[in-house]
Parts: C-alpha cells; structure tokens; sequence
C-alpha cells in the first residue's frame, strides 16, 4: 500500500515571461513546501521579482501553470494572489505616498465597513510592530518617511493580512542584529506553523541560515534547487554569476589627512516639523571611511541632506576645508567638493525618465565645460564625457540616449557613482550604497568606494549592513535617534553586538571599563 505524498504548498511549472522581446523568465521551475524556507538567489536581472510578481498576481506568465496545493490558479490580478493566502513584501514599495501609515495597511482589505475602525486598524499595526520590533508612526504620511521606514510598513501590510505564503524580498535590509534575530524567530515560528516562506537576500550568511532550500537563477533561468547543507557562500556566488568570487575586499591602511568635512552641534528638521538630527557633531578626515551606523529612520538621510546643502539646518555649522558653508546653496557645496549618493538612487539620485546623458549632466550641467555661450547646455561634451564614464564604471546600457529606467538596479548605481566620483570630490556623503544590489554589483560598489577614498577623499558611509560598515570603515559613529552615542576608533575593537545595542540606543559609554586609562581605550564615547 503506497502512502500519498503531499502536494506543495506552492508549485510552478514552466513560467515564461518576456518584456518587449526580452527573456525575464524562461521554463522556470519552482516548488514552496510547507513549512519551509525556501530562499530565491540571483543577479539583478536574473528574473526573481518577475518571477515574483508573477506569483503574486502583478504580472500574468506568457507561459506555465501556477498551483496552490495541487489546485491550478490563475491570478490575473494581486487580490487573486491575496485571497490564495500570498503576500509579498517587494523591493520597492507598493505604498501610497500621500495616504498614512494605517491607511496604507488598509487598503485593499475586504469585508471592511464604509467607514474605517480606524483604531483598530491602528491598534493591531500597532501590535505587530511589538511583535516584530517594526516601528514607524501609524500617523505619519509614507512620502514623509526615508526608504527604511516605507519598507517597515510594506513588511506591516503583509504581515497584518496573515499571509500563508509569505514572500520577504530583502527583508533585514533596514534592521539591526537583533531584529534580525528576532524576524528569524518569527520566520522559524511560521515554518514550525507549516506556513511557507519564500525568503530573497543577498546577504549570503543570512540565506545559509535561514534558509530550507536554495534555488538559483541566473539571466532568467533556474540553475539549480539545492538542500542548505549543500550551500557555501562561494558555492552560491559562483552559481549566481557564472564565475568564481572572491569576497576579501583588498582594503589597505591609509593615515588619514587633514580634516575636510566638520559638523559641529547640527539640528535638523525632517518633513513633518520634527527634530531629526539633535546636537550632532562629527570630524571627516582625507584618506578615511567614517561608517555611520543606525537603524534607517534616525536621521541619516537628513543628517546627510544638510551636509549636501539641499536641507536647511536649524542650528550649528557645516565647515568644508575650512568654509563655513550652512545657509548656502547646494552649489555652494558641490564647488567646494561635496558630492552626494542619497539612498534613493530612482527617486533621488537619478530621473530614470531622462536618458544615460541628461542623467550625467544633473548637478553638472552648469559648470563651463558643458556649456556654450553661457547659456546653452553643450550636448556634444557631455556625450563624451558620458561615454569615459559609462565605460570606466562599466555602466551596462542598450545605448547613451536610452531613458535611465531600462538600466538594471546594479547599473544605476554604477551610473550615479560614476556621476558623483568623476571629479575625485573632497568629500563623499555615500548613503545605503549597495542596498538592494547583487553580489557582483556589491564588491563592485565596496571597492569603489575604497579607491575613492586612497584617492584622497573623505567619505561618509551611511549604511544598515554592519557587515558593510565594519569591513569598509576606518572609524564607525553610531547614530540612534538623531544622537551621536559615540565613535569607535578601531572597527576590530567593536562587535556586531556591541554596535547593534549602540544602534537601539545604548551609549557607547555604557561600554567602557572603569579601570581602563583613556590613553588606552580604542573608541570615543560621546561628551
């Protein structure tokens, strides 16, 4: 007597999918099983989110069958998904700007009243962020929170329709050690409930942990389904990229120079009137990587929109090379040699509605070189200064007139790195940097950076990924709310612990022994 085996929760056979002749999927396989983890690897441009996409109702397949526990489904719309039980969490948000944290939670759901319990709605978002350690103000509007915080409500929304096939696309992008943990709790707890989770990283630590099974893709393709205990990180890389990968970034010691960037006792306001940056202060040095640590939302990006001139400041000053530049504008700042790479590189960074030369011109456009007669942009320079650029930074791209959103993720940033990096700047305001990239794209990235800094810039890395900012960092400060809780001279001397508590608020001087002479402490508490 044979026994039944089980359908999966989750099977796809086949899936094609093509954009304007181009192959994103081509005969992809893809099986979910109860209570499993079953994580999704890639390049950008492998085709994971539109296979994704396809699963989650936003995209109809050209080709293939989708079942949900044995049954075939067709979803020809996200709600379809939603009322199988899928929920996806997506890279960029499907959030509305101008509606709140809580409106944006309800909408969608069905069976709601025509007039919203709006407390309960609240209560329960409310909820869920103990739970999970998610935090965002339920009152606050989406277009007035940083990239962080509108990925905290997408990963609320999902959670608070009790998805049974939950898709988390870079989910701990934004979160400490400890939320990490604490998401891996909950993620374990689902799998022990006999949910599914399909789990997309690039943090290749994180798949090997978290992870049931692995499956590859490559340029559209599925390369292989692996058990975890067949999985290493070098092994998963060489498959994502089709060559072997080494990780060991050749990061040499500099002796830092002269002091190019200073902020003395900042006060900032962010969108909605509140103070963001309190009283914060800090030294950036030629020849250094300054990490600045924290979870996103605590005042990173308007810290770093007031160092680039494009945010006023209420109080203290912004010195480069020993110009007073507070109060001035942005030009100002880009003259003297600030350049900026804010975290937002399709909102922010770049207009991916213009092509790869109107992209390059943006904060350069009126500089001598580019243009003719005064008042006249000179196309024909930036063509070549363009075409140096796309080819030193190794920019990808169908052609130089082509609109910027036909670019991969990876090839964007190469394109605002290549813009912002061409004129060996003093300083460098470098934000969230690799988020969201793929391996290849990341060490890329990683080393630009440290060559920009060997060049003789300063830069200030702001980054969620502790990884990133101890492997890149010459000093790490640590910001929790708008405060300094203090700097860490030696990056060795500090654990991904020890700075995770500075990043939840913990003083760096909570840390330090007693007994220890000042001399001899390798870290700078805060004043």
């Amino acid at each position: 007597m044979s026994l039944s085996v089980p359908a999966p929760l989750v099977m796809m056979r086949g899936i094609e999918k093509s954009f304007v002749g181009a192959k994103a999927n081509s005969d992809i396989d893809l099986d979910l099983r109860r209570g499993e983890v079953h994580t999704l690897l890639g390049e950008n441009g492998a085709g994971k989110s539109t296979l994704m996409n396809i699963l989650s109702g936003l995209y109809t397949p050209d080709d293939g069958s989708i079942f949900i526990e044995g049954e075939e489904r067709k979803f020809r719309t996200p709600r379809d998904a939603i009322s199988a039980g899928i929920g996806m969490v997506h890279q960029h948000f499907m959030l509305v700007p101008t509606q709140t944290v809580w409106e944006n939670v309800a909408l969608g759901l069905e069976d709601q009243p025509f007039s919203l319990d709006k407390n309960s709605i609240i209560a329960k978002v409310r909820d869920i962020q103990e739970r999970y350690g998610i935090h965002v103000d339920p009152h606050a509007y989406v277009w007035q929170l940083s990239i962080g915080e509108q990925q905290r409500v997408a990963i609320i929304k999902t959670l608070y329709r009790k998805a049974d096939i939950l898709i988390l696309d870079e989910p701990t992008s934004v979160l400490t050690p400890q939320e990490t943990k604490a998401l891996f709790q909950t993620i374990r707890q689902i799998r022990q409930e006999k949910h599914g989770v399909i789990f997309i990283s690039h943090k290749l630590d994180e798949v090997i942990d978290i992870s049931d099974r692995i499956t590859i893709l490559r340029k559209g393709r599925k390369v292989a389904t692996i058990p975890v205990q067949n999985a290493s990180k070098e092994s998963l890389a060489e498959m994502m990229v089709g060559r072997r990968v080494v990780f060991q970034i050749g990061k040499t010691l500099q002796n830092p120079g002269k002091v190019v960037l200073k902020a003395k006792d900042l006060v900032v306001r962010g969108g909605r009137g509140i103070v963001c940056v309190d009283k914060f202060s800090l030294e950036l040095r030629q020849r250094e990587i300054l990490g600045l640590a924290g979870v996103s939302g605590n005042g990173q990006e308007e810290l770093c929109d007031a160092l680039a001139g494009i945010r006023q400041i209420d109080d203290g000053a912004i010195v480069v090379d020993g110009v007073e530049l507070q109060g001035k504008p942005s030009r100002e700042f880009q003259k003297k040699g600030v350049s900026y790479i804010p975290a937002d590189r399709i909102g922010t960074g770049l207009v991916t509605g213009m092509n790869i030369r109107e992209n390059i011109a943006l904060r350069k456009y009126w500089r001598k070189e580019f243009t003719r007669f005064r008042f006249f942009v000179h196309w024909e320079n930036i063509a070549g200064r363009t075409g140096q650029l796309v080819e030193r930074y190794s920019v990808v791209n169908p052609g130089l007139g082509f609109p910027a959103r036909m670019l991969s993720g990876g090839n964007l940033q190469k394109l605002m790195l290549a813009r912002e990096l061409a004129d060996d700047p003093r300083v460098v305001l470098a934000v969230q940097p690799s988020w969201g990239l793929d391996v290849s794209a990341t060490l890329f990235v990683r080393e630009t950076l440290l060559e920009q800094r060997d060049r003789g810039s300063g830069v200030l890395l702001v980054s969620d990924d502790l990884e990133e900012i101890l492997s890149l960092s010459d000093r790490i400060a640590v910001i929790h709310k708008g405060k300094l809780m203090g700097i860490v001279e030696d990056p060795d001397s500090a654990s991904e612990e020890q700075l995770g508590l500075m990043m939840a608020g913990t003083s760096l001087a909570e840390f330090l022994p007693d007994d220890v002479p000042p001399g001899h402490v390798p870290v700078r508490a805060v004043p």
